[in-house]
């Protein structure tokens, strides 16, 4: 798995009046990204347009959450989850990330990626989840998937107890 550096210690937010849009080819090569992904992330959208969107992937995360975000997209599912992203200086940032196949003529011909800021209903705070699952993923069970929408056990094992996560 690709390494981002430099990483920092440093976390900044996102608006929560701007979500996060992106869209990827089948490859996950980024196609269109709004204004809000570009101002985050701190590229220059020449930067982003025709590279991989691995290219804001925090160190942090569980290879396991991203194996299981392609397996449900490649199934033809939606996604959902908890992400911890980098920007071009190393800051880091959470987004709760609703990822969805595109389909033309019932053929899937790529991916967009809605992001916003996490809602604290619905997530216990991130570090107590990152020191908690980026040891072991697999001590992170899921609750059982619901309306066919898949959550990565990585969002779902640090969903809030007061509800859980609605799908």
């Amino acid at each position: 798995m690709k390494v981002n550096l430099p990483v920092t210690q440093h976390e900044v937010f996102l608006d929560p009046a701007r979500p996060i849009v992106t869209k990827t080819d089948l490859k996950g090569q980024i196609t269109y990204a709004n204004r809000a992904f570009i101002d985050i992330s701190g590229f220059h959208e020449d930067e982003l347009l025709g590279f991989s969107h691995n290219i804001v992937r925090h160190p942090d995360m569980p290879p396991e959450a991203f194996a299981d975000l392609w397996d449900t997209l490649k199934a033809g599912r939606p996604w959902r989850g908890l992400v911890k992203n980098r920007n071009k200086t190393g800051d880091f940032y959470w987004v709760e990330a609703y990822v969805s196949p595109i389909t033309e003529n019932c053929q899937t011909i790529g991916y967009m990626s809605v992001r916003n800021a996490p809602i604290a209903t619905r997530w216990p705070p991130p570090r107590r989840c990152t020191a908690r699952c980026a040891t072991s993923v697999a001590a992170c069970q899921p609750p059982p998937r619901d309306r066919g929408v898949s959550a990565c056990r990585w969002g779902k094992s640090c969903a809030a107890p007061i509800g859980g996560l609605p799908v």
